[in-house]
């Protein structure tokens, strides 16, 4: 990292975010966005409630380290593993996320299928897990790679699916059902 990655990191970890607001630090650049709509936290709510307690943590508002860049997301779901991280402090290190998931709204597109994708491969996290209540769709991004065909940190593997349609999640062990999983209206 450079001392200007270090400047930014340094506002950033000091910046008062205005109440409805979250922000996220994404490849040194400060991104805010306003509060998720009820179809967002409802299709988290319905993930977290599908995630077996007893072997995982699911949390919202987790802010995720990514060593040697200056980002620190804070995705819409993290989980992990008990016991896989250390269960205080602010960052969550990346190898220690087994799966992420990002609810697109209309100001995220961009992030969450390009920007987050090749961040979330570099920091080789297992699965990705894209929900968009726009298109009505999920899509499973697994297998990270550091160098796939263009260039840049991608996944290997690709599965999309309908909104109703189970999807397989093997890195927890479950079929996640997405019967409860709406559209924007």
């Amino acid at each position: 990292m450079t001392a200007v990655d270090d400047r930014v990191i340094g506002i950033f970890e000091n910046l008062e975010v205005p109440e409805g607001y979250k922000a996220e630090l994404l490849r040194g650049e400060i991104v805010m966005m306003a509060g998720p709509d009820m179809v967002h936290n409802l299709i988290i709510r319905d993930i977290q409630h599908q995630t077996p307690y007893s072997r995982w943590n699911a949390l919202t508002t987790q802010d995720v380290a990514f060593p040697g860049d200056a980002s620190e997301p804070q995705p819409d779901l993290v989980v992990f593993e008990r016991g896989a991280a250390e269960e205080s402090g602010r960052l969550l290190p990346a190898l220690a996320v087994t799966l992420v998931v990002e609810v697109v709204s209309k100001t995220s597109v961009l992030r969450d299928y390009q920007t987050k994708r090749e961040l979330y491969a570099e920091g080789r996290i297992p699965a990705y897990l894209i929900i968009d209540p726009i298109k009505g769709v999920c899509v499973l991004l697994t297998e990270p790679s550091q160098a796939a065909a263009s260039g840049l940190p991608d996944y290997a593997v690709e599965r999309t699916a309908k909104f109703g349609e189970p999807i397989p999640l093997d890195v927890l062990d479950i079929t996640l059902d997405t019967s409860g999983f709406r559209t924007y209206s």
